[in-house]
């Protein structure tokens, strides 16, 4: 009877979870890139809401222990590594409005929001790491998108972990003045409760009329 050998490699799932570095970041810094900010958004999917930018410049000797794709953290990890944040790395945040959104598309709004962000720093960076496929249009250094660059890049998950937080404490607020729609709960994802508000309620001034889902309303 044979008998099969193990793998001289691990199991795929034996390997170790990804997590971001400053690998990107020192890499620039040795080309004479620096600062380095990193760029993220948060709200892109949502039937309602803004879509929220953040641009981060953290500093190499003090980086927060914990960092990661914010979609990875508890919302508690979160909010502690929001404060930690801002209280060691240079932070600026923007975001479009869901008016703007329907005005221009998600993605530019996107876009937009995150080049606002970058120009917001108190100190200008020479290269921006931004997450996704797309650089944002109109800052004038250099900048590399980066994809899945939440996962990869600790100033873009710092960038991230911005982006989210802020975005949910607006969405929080918004659910004390549009209570009929549970913001606080799905932040204005098209969850089940929320279509069914939609239905039941009709949208408010926060709902995307662009967004498929909310054109079948009108």
């Amino acid at each position: 009877m044979s008998s099969a050998l193990p793998s001289d490699s691990p199991a795929l799932f034996d390997l170790p979870p990804a997590v971001p570095d400053f690998s990107l970041e020192s890499a620039a810094r040795l080309r004479g890139l620096w600062p380095v900010a990193g760029c993220d958004e948060a709200g892109r999917g949502p039937l309602a809401g803004p879509v929220v930018a953040a641009a981060v410049i953290l500093d190499p000797e003090n980086i927060p222990e914990g960092l990661n794709d914010s979609k990875k953290l508890t919302a508690k990890a979160r909010e502690a590594l929001f404060e930690t944040i801002f209280d060691s790395a240079l932070v600026s945040v923007a975001s479009s409005s869901p008016g703007r959104i329907d005005r221009i598309n998600i993605l530019r709004a996107s876009l937009d929001a995150m080049r606002r962000a970058v120009l917001g720093l108190a100190l200008p960076p020479v290269m921006v790491l931004a997450d996704g496929r797309d650089q944002p249009p109109g800052i004038p250094c250099h900048s590399q998108a980066v994809i899945k660059g939440d996962a990869r890049s600790l100033s873009i998950a710092a960038a991230s972990i911005i982006a989210k937080v802020t975005r949910d404490r607006m969405m929080a607020q918004a659910a004390t003045i549009y209570p009929a729609y549970g913001f606080d709960g799905h932040v204005g994802y098209g969850t089940a409760v929320h279509r069914a508000a939609i239905i039941d309620t009709g949208p408010c001034p926060l709902h995307r009329m662009s967004f498929r889902p909310l054109r079948q309303v009108e």
